[in-house]
């Protein structure tokens, strides 16, 4: 199908009005309009999520794991400090109430020990115990901590009653803790009986960083943006490498830029497979969750289509103007809340099971609305960055994990080196943004 089928693009300034950064020969180019302005996605108060993770579920009653009268302590890595935190729990994919006896936050040591005296309660109005309804989040009261960039911290949460972890993160790539009977959710070094691998009513880490003007970029995404086959408990997903980048690349003293990572293992942007929730409702369902009410929100980084394309039949492949419509529609909303939406081509994958040369087609089809639909802010070209460049159609071996879809470590680190830091600090005039869609 010709580009020219596909659903036209939002009207766009003039070429003059856009800035065009290239990031090296092996990286990918972006389109840039400006950075972005003060938005409503910024509380007054000046909170931005340093971490956050996209809930999914039920999983399968098989493989779903229980708690009872036993206190978890989940790990997650920081990507900006401050000087307060607050803790948002879930319960979104529970049909029960969801009861928290005790919950708490500090500054990870080693294993399931925290870093002497910087332990601190959270309370819920005040309380320290909450019960969170079916269907709905649970947001703690801010208290005062120092919270490091680039850190570890440890979140516990006392479970008194037989509970079922139906709200969940599958794919941690992090090893989290569950105690031996009891409350030890202040204890600074927690009694475990057992591991996890998993985040289980846990959905974002808010900070109130010194600097002004904290924005957080949402990383939208499947499994790939969700770091499968990275090393595990070494934060090496593309967006952490992004993370680092930001903390340790730009100017000191510019205001702070979170990286918050909403991909999950085995998601789409248009499809739910209700055998498989444990992949998460499709990007357009989770949108307003895992986007909008991230704190700070100021981009959306959207890299998502791949399992749309495998997914479908080969001898009926999705159109890629199906998932053309669906990328205006992300990024028509973002931009209704002030974020900017910066759009990654989809990378290589012959060599994988599910490869066929009618997904290939539908993959180079979209990328090239995706690089020339003038529909985003931005693009970044994640397909030039880590295609092999004797074969396109399969990734460079030196990124690839061994699947030929998911990269590697190094992989992931030239994914984020592709990413020019100028789309986030550039300060560059808000008139020439392209118009909303």
């Amino acid at each position: 199908m010709p580009t020219s089928q596909l659903p036209a693009a939002a009207p766009q300034p003039a070429r003059g009005r856009r800035q065009f950064l290239q990031a090296g020969p092996a990286l990918a180019a972006a389109l840039v309009t400006a950075a972005p302005a003060a938005h409503a996605a910024a509380s007054l108060e000046g909170w931005c999520a340093t971490w956050g993770t996209a809930p999914a579920g039920p999983p399968a009653a098989a493989s779903t794991l229980g708690y009872a009268n036993q206190t978890l302590r989940l790990i997650v890595h920081t990507s900006i400090g401050g000087s307060r935190v607050r803790v948002r729990f879930t319960n979104e994919m529970g049909s029960t109430p969801l009861r928290i006896g005790a919950a708490h936050i500090g500054v990870r040591g080693s294993g399931a020990s925290l870093v002497a005296g910087s332990g601190r309660d959270l309370s819920f109005g005040g309380r320290r115990f909450a019960t969170i309804p079916a269907g709905a989040p649970l947001l703690s009261d801010p208290v005062d901590l120092a919270v490091p960039a680039l850190a570890d911290l440890a979140i516990s949460m006392y479970l008194p009653d037989s509970v079922q972890g139906t709200t969940v993160h599958d794919m941690a790539q992090q090893t989290g803790y569950v105690s031996a009977a009891g409350n030890y959710a202040s204890a600074p070094a927690l009694p475990a009986q057992g591991s996890i691998s998993c985040w289980p009513f846990l959905a974002e880490v808010d900070v109130l960083p010194a600097a002004a003007n904290a924005r957080a970029i949402v990383a939208l995404g499947d499994s790939i943006t969700d770091g499968a086959r990275s090393s595990g408990n070494a934060n090496r997903r593309w967006p952490d490498w992004l993370a680092r980048r930001l903390q340790q690349e730009c100017a000191p003293g510019s205001s702070p830029v979170a990286v918050v990572n909403r991909g999950i293992c085995g998601n789409c942007m248009l499809t739910d497979y209700a055998n498989a929730l444990i992949a998460g409702h499709d990007c357009l369902e989770r949108f307003d969750r895992d986007v909008l009410s991230v704190a700070g929100a100021g981009w959306l980084f959207v890299l998502i289509g791949i399992n749309d394309i495998v997914y479908s039949a080969s001898n009926n492949t999705i159109p890629a103007d199906d998932l053309a419509f669906g990328y205006q529609q992300l990024i028509a909303r973002a931009r209704l809340r002030g974020l900017r939406a910066i759009g990654a081509t989809l990378m290589p994958f012959e060599g994988q099971a599910y490869y066929t040369p009618a997904r290939e087609t539908a993959r180079q089809r979209i990328n090239d609305w995706i690089r020339n639909g003038g529909a985003w802010d931005a693009v970044v070209d994640f397909d030039q960055a880590l295609r092999d460049p004797g074969q396109p159609t399969r990734l460079n071996p030196a990124w690839d994990s061994g699947d030929h879809l998911h990269p590697n470590d190094a992989g992931y680190q030239a994914m984020a080196q592709a990413v020019p830091l100028a789309l986030f600090t550039s300060p560059l005039s808000s008139t020439s943004r392209s118009p909303a869609v």
